[in-house]
C-alpha cells in the first residue's frame, strides 16, 4: 500500500476532517486523516454542540461568526447533516456584572453578531420556565443553536471522500518523522505515512505526541461530565442557555435535555478516564438546573456520559505551525469551546498549509508561542465561571495576562 501524500492529518474530530474538507477544496487530492478509533470518537463526539456567537474575546467571537453560515447552509456547503436546530440562546451572568455583559454585547454587535441585551422581564416572556429572581439583563441571541458533533465530522468526511481525500480508522500515530527542521511524516502502528504536510488536531492526545518531538506545550486533559435529563411532559424547553455557576443547557431529542456544569476535572488520562458521571455530580447539576429552571425539579435522569477537553492556560486555543518545524501545524487546546468555530478552524488550518497564513479568518491571537513569550490572552470584559488567572511557568515565570489582541 502506497503510503505516501500531499498532506496527513492526525485525528478524525470535527477539526481533522473540517480541515480535510477544506483541503480537498482548495484542490488537494492526496490528503489522508489517520485516527486511531472512529470518526468522531474523541471529545467531538462527547461535545454538547452549542452553536453561539457569544464568547468575551473578540477573535474568537469572529471565528464562531464565520462558522455560523456553515451550519446555517450546510447540505448546500458541505451536504449531508450537521444536526443543526436553530433555537435561540441566552446568556446569563452573576449579580453585579451586567455591565460587562453590556459593555461586551456591543462590541459583539460592532463586530456583526445579531445579538440584543434583554431585560429579564423579557427573558420571562419569551422563556416562562426560567427563573429570573437573580436576573436584571442577559444576551440573546436569536441566530444560534445547537448541532451534533458525530453527524458534523462524518458530514465533513464523507464530502472529503468525495473529493479524494481518504481516512485510516484503527491507526494510531506513535511519533513523527522530521528531517531538520522540516516534516516528512509521521510513523505508526501500521507503519510510516510521508507527507510534507502534516496537521496535527489530535485532541487530548495532542500534548504527549508533540513532546516525542521535543515541542512541550501547556496541554492538560480535563474530564468533563454531561447529563441527559427526561423533562416533565408539561415542560416545552426550546432554548440554549449558558448560565451563572459553569451551568448550560439545550434540548436534545423529543422530551429530554442536555446539561453540563463545572470546570471539569484537569489531569485526565484519555485512554482511561471514567466516562460515567459521578453520582454527586449527578445530585449537584440538577440541583443548579432546578434553580434556574423550575419545573426541572421533576426530570428524571435519563443517561450521562463524560468527555474530555484539552485545556490551555488561558482557556483559549493553539492554531499555528508548529513552533522550528516546517510544514507541522497544530489546531488544539480548544478548552471545551471548539465545536461551534470548526468550520473556521478548517479554513484557517488548510490556509496555514498551503499559502502559509491564514486569509479568510484571522487566527493570529492563538500562536503557539505565546505562553513560552509569557503570555496569556485575557477579554477586557470577562465574567467566566472558571477564571484563568496568570500562573507561573514551570520555570516559576508568572504568565502575564494580555487583553491586547482582543480587538
Amino acid at each position: 500500500m502506497d503510503h505516501t501524500a500531499d498532506a496527513i492529518i492526525i485525528g478524525a474530530g470535527v477539526m481533522g476532517t473540517s480541515t480535510a474538507f477544506q483541503l480537498v477544496q482548495r484542490g488537494m487530492k492526496r490528503v489522508v486523516v489517520l485516527e486511531k478509533t472512529n470518526i468522531a470518537a474523541g471529545s467531538s463526539g462527547k461535545s454538547s454542540a452549542l452553536v453561539r456567537m457569544h464568547y468575551t474575546f473578540l477573535p474568537e467571537a469572529r471565528l464562531a461568526l464565520a462558522s455560523l453560515p456553515w451550519f446555517q447552509e450546510w447540505d448546500d456547503r458541505v451536504g449531508g447533516r450537521c444536526g443543526f436546530t436553530r433555537t435561540g440562546f441566552f446568556r446569563l451572568v452573576d449579580p453585579g456584572k451586567e455591565d460587562l455583559l453590556r459593555q461586551n454585547v456591543e462590541r459583539l454587535r460592532g463586530i456583526g453578531v445579531n445579538t440584543e441585551l434583554i431585560s429579564s422581564g423579557d427573558l420571562k416572556g419569551m422563556a416562562p420556565e426560567t427563573n429570573i429572581e437573580d436576573v436584571e439583563v442577559a444576551a440573546y441571541e436569536p441566530d444560534s443553536g445547537y448541532a451534533d458533533g458525530h453527524s458534523t465530522a462524518n458530514a465533513f468526511m464523507d464530502a472529503a471522500r468525495r473529493g479524494g481525500a481518504t481516512i485510516h480508522q484503527g491507526v494510531t500515530v506513535t511519533g513523527f518523522q522530521v528531517r531538520g527542521d522540516a516534516i516528512q511524516g509521521v510513523e505508526t502502528d501500521a507503519g510510516v505515512f510521508s507527507a510534507p504536510i502534516v496537521i496535527s488536531t489530535a485532541g487530548p492526545w495532542s500534548g504527549p505526541l508533540l513532546q516525542r518531538i521535543g515541542i512541550d506545550l501547556p496541554l492538560v486533559p480535563s474530564r468533563h461530565q454531561i447529563m441527559i435529563l427526561e423533562r416533565p411532559p408539561s415542560l416545552a424547553h426550546e432554548h440554549v442557555y449558558i448560565s451563572p455557576g459553569s451551568l448550560y443547557f439545550r434540548p436534545d431529542s423529543a422530551g429530554l435535555t442536555l446539561v453540563g456544569y463545572g470546570a471539569g476535572e484537569d489531569g485526565a488520562d484519555p485512554d482511561t478516564y471514567r466516562d460515567a458521571v459521578d453520582a454527586d455530580h449527578q445530585i449537584e447539576g440538577a440541583e443548579r438546573m432546578a434553580h434556574r429552571i423550575p419545573a426541572m425539579q421533576q426530570a428524571g435522569m435519563r443517561r450521562g456520559y463524560a468527555g474530555c477537553y484539552t485545556v490551555t492556560p488561558d482557556g483559549k486555543m493553539i492554531v499555528d505551525q508548529a513552533p522550528g518545524i516546517e510544514g507541522l501545524y497544530l489546531g488544539t487546546g480548544f478548552s471545551g469551546t471548539g465545536f461551534k468555530i470548526s468550520p473556521a478552524i478548517g479554513i484557517a488550518l488548510a490556509e496555514l498549509a498551503t499559502q502559509g497564513a491564514a486569509t479568510t479568518v484571522d487566527v493570529d491571537a492563538f500562536r503557539a508561542t505565546r505562553f513560552d513569550e509569557g503570555r496569556m490572552l485575557r477579554a477586557k470584559f470577562e465574567y467566566l465561571d472558571r477564571p484563568y488567572d496568570p500562573v507561573p511557568t514551570e520555570g516559576g515565570q508568572s504568565l502575564r495576562a494580555d487583553t491586547d489582541w482582543d480587538r
